[in-house]
């Protein structure tokens, strides 16, 4: 692998409070992968065997229901770790992660992890934010699931979508990643049917606007309004 420049790193959360030293330590025992749209990294359930930093792209983290559905748990952007069983306690990777677009990831031996932990103060501190940020994410997905309308589910998958991913543009502002109807309505757990019925109802209405895997949303206050106003009613 062509060596990395370690300032290339230092502004992402795992590197924040290292010098160029600990970094470079680090990323001399990493191995560069590069993946295609819809490759799977890692199945759920496989021997977690390494860990991830995402460079380039977005990963999907989808968990498989005992009924064999697959569900959409989140998406992780660029700049953070993914893979990271051992520090949910886990010896297997709890759920799959699959290349929402065209992604560039570098990856270590699990074993070093401890080991990065232990040497580093700032990646274990650092990780141990985004773990809580990832489990209070989760959290807020299931409850999201016992207690809202399917209309107010989808508008703030959509909203999160593009808080998390979003790319402005002169119509409004765009998932920055390949996405369908059958991913949010794997990500909302209901129906192809029921998310193209207000997709639909939505573009006719100027809110949204889809097509080619690509969603875009011209009016995200609208959007807002209708998981406000859902939950109200």
């Amino acid at each position: 692998m062509r060596k990395l420049d370690e300032s290339l790193l230092t502004h992402l959360a795992p590197f924040l409070a290292l010098t160029k030293g600990a970094i470079r330590e680090i990323l001399d025992q990493a191995t560069s992968h590069r993946y295609i749209t819809d490759e799977t990294v890692f199945e759920e359930s496989a021997p977690a065997e390494r860990f991830f930093l995402l460079l380039d792209g977005y990963i999907r983290v989808v968990r498989m229901t005992p009924g064999g559905d697959h569900v959409t748990m989140m998406h992780i952007p660029a700049g953070q770790l993914f893979g990271i069983a051992k520090a949910l306690g886990h010896t297997h990777y709890p759920a799959s992660a699959v290349c929402a677009s065209e992604t560039i990831a570098l990856s270590w031996p699990m074993r070093l992890w401890s080991e990065f932990e232990q040497r580093h103060a700032g990646f274990s501190t650092a990780n141990q934010q985004v773990v809580g940020k990832r489990l209070n994410e989760v959290h807020d997905r299931m409850v999201e699931m016992a207690t809202q309308q399917v209309e107010q589910r989808v508008a703030n998958a959509l909203l999160r979508l593009i808080n998390q991913t979003g790319r402005k543009t002169d119509l409004g502002i765009e998932v920055d990643f390949p996405i369908t109807r059958q991913d949010l309505s794997e990500m909302t757990g209901t129906t192809l049917h029921t998310v193209s019925r207000l997709m639909s109802a939505w573009e006719k209405r100027g809110i949204v606007a889809s097509r080619r895997k690509h969603i875009l949303v011209s009016q995200p206050d609208q959007l807002m309004v209708m998981a406000e106003s859902a939950a109200q009613r």
